[in-house]
């Protein structure tokens, strides 16, 4: 799959921008060695963009959908208060079990409750208002995972969608399989949604970047 930007390009902005944690590194080396689909990893650049995110909204409710090895649900804890709370959703219990070791060499690990099972079924059981809503899961869903979100969103938070360029296939008619159409059709919603305020950066894989409009 090709590279959107160039990977020297993104190795300078992570060099100038907010330091990986001794955790997160090892926690991103560990992954890149032994796990199948080490290139689901957020990474340095985007972690600390996530980071940042959650600092700017003074979020202390963090959702995320999708947690994989923990790599991005450690960023949001790391941007916490000592009070606040990420709730993050998983299937795969090997990614889960890696997850759980690295918590556990975090100060800011506490702060991080993992939900095992189909992430719609735990959203459906979740209350608001979540500040930051970050969605890198199974794209099938994106649509239903964003519907949601919106409706468990604070007024002053962001939703985070990773993954909406889909390497450049959202550029091809007809797409060449669901995933794609599945992401197509969640960027010509949220484009559309007039409760929200949107920009779709081009912040490595692409990423939705959301929030409620004044009047909602």
């Amino acid at each position: 799959m090709p590279d959107l930007v160039l990977p020297q390009v993104e190795a300078y902005a992570a060099a100038q921008s907010l330091p990986e944690t001794p955790v997160r590194r090892a926690l991103r080396e560990e992954t890149h060695r032994t796990m199948e689909f080490a290139r689901m990893l957020v990474g340095p650049l985007e972690g600390g963009f996530l980071h940042l995110m959650a600092r700017l909204v003074r979020a202390e409710r963090v959702l995320e959908i999708g947690m994989f090895t923990g790599y991005s649900a450690l960023c949001f804890a790391e941007a916490l208060p000592a009070h606040g709370r990420v709730v993050t959703c998983e299937v795969d219990e090997e990614s889960a079990a890696v997850a759980r070791r690295f918590f556990s060499q975090s100060p800011h690990g506490a702060k991080i409750e993992i939900r095992m099972g189909p992430a719609l079924e735990t959203m459906a059981d979740l209350t608001g208002p979540f500040d930051v809503i970050f969605i890198d899961a199974d794209k099938q869903n994106y649509v239903n995972y964003y519907r949601r979100a919106v409706e468990l969103l604070s007024p002053r938070g962001v939703i985070l969608i990773d993954n909406v360029l889909w390497d450049g296939q959202v550029l091809l008619d007809p797409p060449p399989d669901d995933r794609t159409a599945a992401i197509q059709e969640l960027n010509r919603i949220v484009a559309a949604d007039s409760r929200v305020n949107a920009v779709l950066a081009t912040i490595r894989d692409g990423l939705w970047i959301i929030t409620p409009t004044a009047s909602h």
